[in-house]
């Protein structure tokens, strides 16, 4: 009977959750930016937002690594200003979590914003109500499903992060060892019977959440779904 440790699980969920969070903030703001606003260099920004999606996760790592790091000019702002190291704690593996999941949250957002038929916004407009009443009460209502989506297979993505988390986090049992870092490190150690159970676990968590966004893209607004 293998003996697991359930802290690397529980500390997955809180870093997929925390980045989730994060990604939802910025993901939806930056998201509607793109989709609503023309501005210079417009698609460039939208390029540099989802490089993310296609770097090495290495590459990424070495990336926060050298913003955050105590060198670094995030890192020693908050050194300097507040005390705060943020390497090695379970707050870089959020960081990275939520970096590298954020073009699956921002992707999704942009393109669920570009098609709320402007025509009823336009409608609302003529009722005098502010911009950001039309954004609430309006347009985010109207795209809540593709960014719902976006965020769940965010999720998911969180929850697998390794290679960038490894390198700002590092691997302390019980404070920055995600899920993904203890199966690594049961095989490591030739511990297979751990790996496997971790190994299942976490595919058990990401099949379920993967189903539960299939469903959410596949549902038709009114309660229908697509027929084949």
């Amino acid at each position: 009977m293998v003996d697991l440790d359930w802290s690397a699980l529980w500390l997955s969920l809180k870093v997929a959750g925390w980045a989730t969070l994060l990604n939802l903030v910025f993901g939806v703001a930056l998201g509607a930016l793109l989709a609503r606003r023309r501005f210079p260099g417009r698609e460039l920004l939208d390029t540099v937002l989802t490089l993310p999606m296609v770097l090495p996760p290495t590459v990424l790592g070495y990336y926060l690594l050298v913003l955050i790091g105590s060198h670094g000019p995030l890192g020693a702002w908050l050194l300097d200003s507040f005390g705060i190291n943020l390497l090695f704690t379970w707050q870089a593996a959020v960081v990275a979590a939520a970096v590298a999941s954020f073009p699956l949250v921002f992707k999704p957002a942009r393109a669920a914003f570009e098609n709320v038929d402007t025509q009823l916004e336009q409608a609302a407009r003529t009722l005098g109500i502010s911009e950001m009443a039309l954004f609430f009460r309006v347009t985010l209502p109207l795209a809540w499903r593709g960014i719902l989506a976006g965020l769940l297979l965010a999720f998911a993505r969180a929850m697998g992060e390794f290679g960038a988390t490894i390198m700002v986090a590092g691997s302390i049992p019980g404070r920055t060892q995600t899920l993904s870092i203890a199966i690594y490190e049961a095989v490591q150690a030739g511990n297979d019977g751990r790996a496997n159970l971790l190994v299942m676990v976490s595919s058990v968590v990401c099949i379920s959440v993967l189903l539960l966004a299939s469903r959410l893209v596949g549902r038709q607004p009114g309660g229908t779904r697509d027929v084949a």
